[in-house]
């Protein structure tokens, strides 16, 4: 069995203040609007947030390439010392490499088949006053449109009683995404562009296998309008077919249309990870 490190403040710093590190290496600009929609700072223990009790969030964030979970991440971290808590799923916790940073940070793992347990455990997390991020999405998309969400992030909020943070990440894509890998030119001065939209209350959800789905298209709809302000003053220009823009946009990428295609031909995901 690989080596799983014990979740602890220390390893999360490390893992954070790695990405600051490279970030800075790299000079990617990090443009920011909507943090009067982030969490006020609170009161420190240490070099952490002090956790309060009641004072949770699920932060939701838009999944386009492979890096948009570490800059949402770093700028939490940045802003409030927010310690966010992944859920992932087990294919990633298996990782060789992903996994005992998966452990070390104390993100939740979704198991193969039910994954009843990792909501509970995310649910206590936010009672206690903890951050649980999502990729509503499920998946990154190809199109660099918002996918369909899944409802998990709406009936967590909901059960614990805490908001949600929407988080649209536009320009990290470039940087490593489905089929590009990283490309240090690509990242060298790269933009990145983060818009925080304005935190969601789903109301108690009598029947939640029903009544979630109207907040998540709510939810849906903050990320693209986060998006598609975030591509509105974007500080590198397209041009009319890159691979990086939208569709609709003159862009190269996939239709919504043609990523669905793509999407089901690819097939469900098995246990690994790996797609059928």
């Amino acid at each position: 069995m690989a080596w799983r490190p014990q979740p602890n403040d220390r390893f999360y710093r490390f893992i954070v203040g790695t990405g600051l590190a490279l970030r800075r290496f790299f000079r990617i600009r990090v443009i920011v609007t909507g943090r009067e929609h982030l969490p006020p700072p609170g009161p420190l223990k240490g070099a952490s947030r002090l956790v309060v009790p009641g004072a949770g969030a699920v932060v939701a964030i838009t999944h386009f390439g492979y890096l948009d979970f570490a800059f949402a991440e770093m700028l939490l971290w940045s802003h409030n010392r927010a310690e966010l808590r992944y859920l992932v799923t087990q294919g990633a916790a298996d990782h060789w490499l992903a996994g005992p940073a998966i452990s070390g940070a104390g993100h939740v793992v979704v198991p193969y088949g039910s994954g009843s347990g990792a909501y509970d455990a995310a649910v206590e997390k936010l009672r206690a006053g903890e951050y649980i991020a999502v990729l509503p999405e499920a998946g990154v998309s190809r199109s660099f449109t918002v996918r369909d969400c899944k409802t998990g992030a709406v009936r967590m909020a909901a059960e614990a009683g805490v908001p949600i943070i929407p988080v649209s990440v536009w320009g990290a894509h470039r940087l490593m995404t489905r089929h590009r890998g990283f490309s240090p030119l690509r990242a060298w001065r790269a933009p990145v562009r983060i818009h925080v939209g304005e935190p969601l209350l789903p109301a108690v959800l009598p029947d939640p296998a029903r009544d979630a789905q109207p907040a998540t298209e709510r939810l849906r709809s903050i990320l693209q309008a986060g998006i598609d302000a975030a591509i509105a003053d974007f500080p590198r220009a397209p041009r009319p077919g890159d691979w990086w823009m939208p569709a609709h946009l003159g862009g190269g990428a996939p239709t919504d249309a043609e990523r669905r295609r793509l999407d089901e031909a690819e097939g469900p995901r098995r246990a690994g990870g790996r797609r059928a």
